[in-house]
Parts: structure tokens; sequence; C-alpha cells
């Protein structure tokens, strides 16, 4: 059963944008953009036509079971979340020239509300998404700068791995390779979607056994480039001119960058070919790409713990990527994937 979370205050929304703009204008209209799951994103229409988008960084803005623990900025797969992520990913990308909404004002001291805000540009899209699906002649171009952008950030090198403040910082990261790392993540992923996806279930130990095989013989490194984390063409919004910007950076990390490429692959099958680059180790592909499976069907799952709204698309997500991993593991996929506690996906 889900239930509808509570707006954001309006009178208190309409005090932070008179901070951000002055008083010239009049909030008009909040209307909540439904696809955030870790924060509150709020589009702010003011009575002369110009909007903003409002971030909110509060525990009834989080669909996520166990938000209000505290993150630990050493784990590299921590929740991203939280305006300290947002601002160091924002100064960094903006000092790469890779271009991301633009930020208007940060409030960390709830001076205007009670949690972490920041007002952002507003940028109507489409994304990148919609622009693959619809205006394909249109893509071409875009995905030019946006493999560029991309190149941009994994060209910006790190001895250590982690969350990018953290690094920043002079922190070590919990684990000793980014291989290991996934690893473990994996292992608890497929123990998670083994107790909750009969077809997992009963195929652990051969998935198990991928994981590890695919693992074994991949050697650390000494040096990691920034990658977005989960990057999709979800995440990349075109501006006034057509330029791709690319949102939801909290999670920005210095990381294996196959981490990333893995994940473009996954999510834009044959439109990857122009982001492909020379020089990336495909069997850390192959291992992330099976991680990423497993995680894309535990992840879900864990959020629809909670009460998040559109169980529908987290559950097309579990039943894709449940079959993709059994495929790779077992080389079949089954036609129908059963959710105890959920629906036989077909």
């Amino acid at each position: 059963m889900t239930v509808e979370r509570p707006p954001a205050d309006f009178g208190l929304l309409a005090g932070l944008t008179r901070a951000t703009f002055g008083t010239g204008q009049r909030l008009l209209g909040l209307e909540r953009i439904e696809d955030a799951t870790k924060k509150g994103v709020y589009r702010a229409t003011f009575d002369d036509g110009f909007s903003a988008v409002i971030y909110v960084w509060h525990p009834s803005e989080n669909y996520w079971p166990g938000a209000e623990v505290p993150s630990d900025h050493a784990d590299p797969f921590s929740p991203a979340s939280g305006l300290d992520l947002f601002r160091a990913a924002h100064t960094r990308l903006t000092d790469l020239g890779v271009r991301t909404p633009k930020l208007y004002l940060a409030d960390a001291g709830h001076e205007h509300y009670p949690a972490d805000v920041a007002v952002v540009e507003d940028l109507t899209g489409p994304t990148l998404e919609e622009v693959l699906a619809q205006q394909p002649d249109r893509a071409l171009p875009v995905m030019g700068q946006f493999s560029r952008a991309i190149q941009a950030m994994h060209a910006d090198k790190a001895t250590r791995f982690g969350k990018l403040p953290h690094v920043s910082n002079g922190g070590t990261s919990h684990g000793s390779s980014c291989e290991q790392v996934v690893l473990d993540r994996g292992l608890a992923d497929l123990a998670e979607a083994s107790a909750r996806v009969s077809q997992i279930s009963g195929a652990r130990e051969r998935l198990e056994d991928a994981l590890r095989e695919r693992a074994a013989g991949l050697s650390p490194r000494s040096e990691y480039g920034l990658i977005h984390g989960e990057l999709d063409p979800g995440h990349v919004l075109l501006d006034d001119e057509g330029r791709p910007a690319i949102i939801d950076i909290e999670g920005l990390m210095y990381f294996d960058v196959e981490w990333e490429h893995a994940f473009l692959k996954l999510r834009l099958d044959d439109d990857y070919e122009t982001l492909r680059v020379p020089g990336l180790d495909q069997r850390r592909l192959d291992f992330y790409t099976l991680a990423y499976h497993l995680d894309l069907v535990a992840g879900p799952l864990r959020l629809l713990n909670g009460d998040f709204p559109r169980p529908e698309a987290m559950m097309e997500i579990v039943e894709s990527n449940a079959r993709a991993a059994l495929r790779a593991a077992t080389g079949q996929a089954p036609q129908v994937v059963t959710v105890l506690g959920g629906a036989a996906a077909t």
C-alpha cells in the first residue's frame, strides 16, 4: 500500500525564494517532480513566468527505508544524498566545464526551511532518454556533447577511490579496491535478491560463482576517474541551447570508470556506441555489469519495502535485471520472474 507524502511547506519555500531572488517575484505554485526518491524536488513557478527548482533534503522526502540513519561517506556505496555531497559535486563539475543546473542558493543552516535546501536552475528538458526515443536525428550531436562531458569527468583523477568530498578532504574509503568493494556489494545484493526472487534463489550458487570468477584476477589500480555513479539518459536534461546538463549529481565519486561505462551500456543499449572509448578493461566491464544487474534487483525491492508510490516501474526494473543476471550466469532467462511478497512478472 502506498501513502501520499505531504508536500513541502509552501509558505516557508516562498520565503526561501524571496531570499534567493528578492521581492520582485511572487511564488505562484509548487509542483513536486515525482521521479526523485532521496530528496524532494519541486518546480517553483512565479508570477512573471520565471521558474526554478528547489531541492529539499529531509527524511520526509526520502522514500528509502532507513533514510534517517546518517550516511557514512567512507563507504563509496552509502546513500548519495545531502547538500554537502551536492555542493561538492556542483563545484567540481563547474570547474571541469561540465554543464549542470546553475546553483542560485544553498542553505545548510536551516535559516529558511527545517532541512538542507538548494535552489537551482530549472531545465525543463527534454531528457536525453526522451530525445533518443523521439528525436533520433537530434540525438547524435547531443550524444557527442554528452560523450565529451563524460570524458572530462573521467579525466579528473585521484589516487584514492570513494565519494568526492571524502577523497578531496584526504579520506580513505572502506575496502581494499574498487573490485573488492563491488564484489562485497554484489554478494550482499545476491543475498537480498535470493530472499525475494524465486529464480534468483534457485540459481544463487551459480550466480555467486559467476561473481567470484569475474572478480578473480582483477588487479587493484592506483588511479581512479571521477564518475557520476548513476549516469543514465534520464539524468541528463537539455538546456535552452540544446546542450546536455547532468543532474542528480550527489553520487559523484572517484572509482573505476568501467563502473560508469557498465551502467551506461546497460541503460543505453545500442545507443551506447557513441560513448565507447578505447582502453576500457573488458573483464571489469563484464564483472561490473553482472554486479549492476543484481543491484538493480535488490535495490528496487529494498525501495519497495517502504511507501514508494510507483511500484510498477520498480517491478519492471526488478524483472528485467533478474532475467539479465540469470542469463549472464546460467545462459538462460526465465519467462516468469516470481517475487515473494509481490506479483509474478511475465
